[in-house]
C-alpha cells in the first residue's frame, strides 16, 4: 500500500464514524417495551438530535475532506462547512453538555456527612477474608 492511500483510508473510517452519530441521532434511543426506571435524582436532559445529527454530517464532511486530500479546490469550504455544523451541533446541545458537565456525582455529595445512609462501613473489621 502506497502511503498516498492513507489520507482516503482516514476519510472512510472517519466518515463511516459520522455515518454512525447521524444514524444514532435519528434511531430511538430504548425499545419501549422495556419498563426502565430512572435512577436519577433530577430530570435527564434530553440531547438535541438535531444537534447530534450535526455533529455527525460535520464528521461526514471531514471525511469527504480528508477523501479529497489538497487536489481538491473545494477543500478549505468543506473544512470551514464542517465547522459551522459542529458549532450548530453543540449549540444545540448546549443543555445536555452543561448537565454532563456541570452536574458530576462528585458535586452532588454533601462534604460534612462521613457516610451515607445505606453505605456499607469503611473500616476494615480486622479479620481476614478467606476464599473457601
Amino acid at each position: 500500500m502506497r502511503i498516498e492511500y492513507l489520507p482516503i483510508l482516514f476519510g472512510v473510517l472517519v466518515g463511516l464514524l459520522g455515518v454512525g452519530l447521524v444514524a444514532d441521532a435519528w434511531l430511538p434511543d430504548r425499545d419501549p417495551s422495556l419498563h426502565v426506571r430512572e435512577r436519577r435524582r433530577r430530570a435527564r436532559a434530553e440531547r438535541s438530535r438535531g444537534g447530534e445529527a450535526a455533529v455527525g454530517l460535520a464528521i461526514v464532511v471531514l471525511g469527504v475532506a480528508l477523501i479529497g486530500r489538497d487536489q481538491w479546490s473545494w477543500t478549505p469550504w468543506i473544512v470551514g462547512l464542517a465547522v459551522a455544523l459542529l458549532a450548530l451541533g453543540g449549540i444545540l446541545n448546549r443543555r445536555y453538555f452543561r448537565q454532563e458537565l456541570d452536574f458530576r456525582a462528585a458535586a452532588r455529595r454533601d462534604p460534612d456527612t462521613a457516610l451515607k445512609p445505606g453505605m456499607p462501613e469503611q473500616t476494615p473489621t480486622g479479620e481476614r477474608l478467606r476464599l473457601r
